[in-house]
């Protein structure tokens, strides 16, 4: 039997993002999804844009501080963080949010 072919070299590395973070991150996520009316509940909140650069810098400014968990969660700040940038990445980059 010949070996098989798969052409996938030029695309993203998903593998490539961090596991533990990765983790960490969808527990966020998922903790939102329960806390709010629908799981893309983000997608709909008003003057989301500045909204979440606000929050990003609260737990960018929390870690700074030296705070690694966000209280209400458990979570690190980091992931919250990510969360946040993540919210504002796919605004930009799916026209459906604009």
């Amino acid at each position: 039997m010949s070996e098989g072919v798969k052409f996938d070299m030029d695309k993203p590395r998903l593998g490539l993002i961090p596991p533990h973070i990765e983790q960490e991150v969808a527990e966020v996520l998922t903790f939102g999804a329960n806390k709010y009316p629908e799981a893309d509940n983000w997608k709909r909140v008003p003057g989301r844009d500045w909204r979440y650069v606000d929050a990003a810098l609260r737990h960018i400014n929390a870690i700074r501080r030296g705070e690694l968990r966000d209280p209400e969660t458990g979570k690190l700040h980091h992931a919250h963080a990510i969360c946040c940038l993540m919210f504002l990445g796919e605004m930009e980059l799916d026209p459906d949010l604009t």
